[in-house]
């Protein structure tokens, strides 16, 4: 199976025994922390996704992090179930795929910013008001610069993107008139 998929599969059922038995969002902070752990050690990481290295001595390192890491139960059960089955190398998917779930939950939408100066923090404070008015949901905001676009700016929310950059209404005018 793919691992985007499985991961899917099983970030899934990690969110259903969340929101029974635990609080989602701790949920996600413990498996980040999981995960910060294996991305920033190789050693670590080389260790839990090596085949060659046994479900047993996999087990007993999850183990050791989840205590040391003080994990929720459900993400303790989890890391066990993933270091027994030897699918440890899917964790960074499966945190991604759950924090999609916790921000539907949470009704918060992510929305890439593009500038050609960098905002100020009032004016990013407004413009996350205003795009937080505009979807009915809280916006959480990263914002780029990019000199290319002249001035104005471009918001990516999702799939929609709205483009009022300069250098966008600077295309458009020099088609217009090529069509003229």
């Amino acid at each position: 199976m793919h691992s985007r998929a499985s991961a899917a599969r099983y970030a899934r059922a990690l969110f259903d025994v969340a929101l029974k038995e635990s609080d989602p969002a701790q949920v996600e902070r413990d498996l980040a922390a999981f995960a910060d752990l294996m991305s920033s050690n190789a050693e670590l990481h080389g260790a839990l996704t090596n085949p060659g290295v046994p479900a047993t001595g996999k087990r007993a390192i999850v183990e050791t992090l989840a205590t040391r890491l003080n994990a929720a139960s459900p993400v303790r059960k989890l890391l066990m179930l993933l270091a027994e089955r030897d699918r440890l190398a899917i964790v960074p998917d499966l945190l991604d795929v759950y924090r999609e779930r916790l921000m539907e939950l949470q009704q918060v939408v992510r929305a890439e910013v593009t500038t050609a100066t960098p905002l100020s923090a009032d004016r990013t404070a407004q413009l996350k008001d205003r795009l937080s008015k505009a979807t009915g949901r809280h916006v959480d905001i990263t914002t780029t610069v990019d000199p290319a676009i002249i001035g104005g700016m471009v918001a990516r929310i999702g799939s929609t993107v709205y483009d009022g950059s300069v250098a966008t209404q600077l295309a458009r005018i020099r088609e217009s008139l090529k069509r003229a």
